[in-house]
């Protein structure tokens, strides 16, 4: 499909990634987008990598702060080390989950550990973060660590899903949720597919590597594809590949309007800007191990493009 031809009818919005810089490798950032609020409760979507690292190199994101949002890391290839300011130390190896609930302010750190990091090693994974309802915005910081055991996997005619979060394909997984929230992953071999979930409200897909198609539509890849769910939802539609496949599914019932700015985000603009002067003037609880801070930015260009789009000023 070229850019000029027209998607079908069940396809919401096709977002396109930006890449963004961050701690030493480019990473694909799919949300936010300008026109759209998230998908389900999620506001934000990276992918990181993949990327090669030679010895002595590697993935170096200094503490930084987040409030009213929890934030998902899953990794195909490679290893990072969380640090945060409840004490958490945690390596994330591939399949598993990394659940960090900000609730009412956390820093948080990630690091190619330092055995990793002398071999040289490859990077690609998946970052993601959920609005938390108004009800959980405050809610206590929680670091949550998930191993790949503990989540969900099974065969579906060629492919094989695994639930990270929520519920589809007739698996749950145990992963702490705070709304109706979904993160699937599916192999697809050559010619193999399956159906859409039908649960969730809003959905999403992202190709990781391969190529897929729903029903006649080829998913370009590396590339946010957003399903219209009122013209009869997934329950029609089914996803095949023509070669090894990798996606990503997210999805869930949206939460109402979100603030986003720099690290933060919020259903209160004025939120935001406590939570702006609580960093700079260095509010935040330390993390354990950790020297370095992330300066807190003069001005975040995503977030001001997307406010004046909508005829407001973000800082008013």
């Amino acid at each position: 499909m070229t850019e000029d031809t027209k998607p079908p009818d069940f396809v919401e919005r096709i977002i396109h990634p930006r890449e963004i810089q961050l701690g030493g490798f480019t990473v694909r950032r799919a949300l936010p987008a300008m026109g759209i609020d998230g998908v389900g409760p999620w506001v934000f979507f990276d992918h990181m990598g993949p990327a090669s690292f030679p010895p002595g190199e590697g993935v170096d994101v200094p503490p930084h702060p987040h409030i009213n949002l929890a934030t998902v890391t899953h990794l195909f290839e490679g290893e990072l080390v969380h640090r945060d300011s409840l004490g958490s130390v945690q390596t994330i190896a591939p399949g598993a989950v990394n659940l960090m609930v900000a609730g009412s302010g956390i820093a948080h750190s990630e690091r190619t550990g330092p055995e990793l990091r002398s071999q040289g090693h490859r990077m690609n994974g998946l970052q993601l973060w959920a609005g938390l309802p108004e009800h959980a915005e405050e809610a206590d910081p929680l670091f949550l660590h998930y191993p790949a055991e503990a989540l969900p996997r099974a065969g579906r005619r060629g492919a094989e899903v695994r639930v990270m979060i929520g519920e589809a394909f007739g698996l749950r997984s145990p992963v702490r949720t705070y709304s109706p929230t979904l993160y699937a992953e599916a192999a697809v071999a050559p010619g193999g597919g399956l159906e859409l979930p039908e649960g969730p409200q809003e959905l999403a897909i992202y190709v990781v590597s391969g190529a897929a198609a729903v029903e006649d539509f080829e998913l370009p890849p590396r590339t946010l594809v957003v399903f219209r769910r009122s013209s009869g939802g997934g329950a029609e539609l089914r996803l095949s590949a023509r070669e090894n496949t990798q996606v990503a599914m997210i999805g869930g019932s949206p939460l109402g309007k979100r603030f986003m700015w720099w690290n933060f985000v919020s259903s209160r603009k004025e939120r935001i800007e406590k939570a702006k002067h609580d960093w700079k003037e260095g509010r935040f609880a330390a993390i354990p191990g950790e020297t370095e801070l992330t300066p807190l930015p003069e001005r975040d260009a995503f977030s001001e493009r997307k406010e004046l789009s909508e005829g407001r000023n973000f800082s008013e």
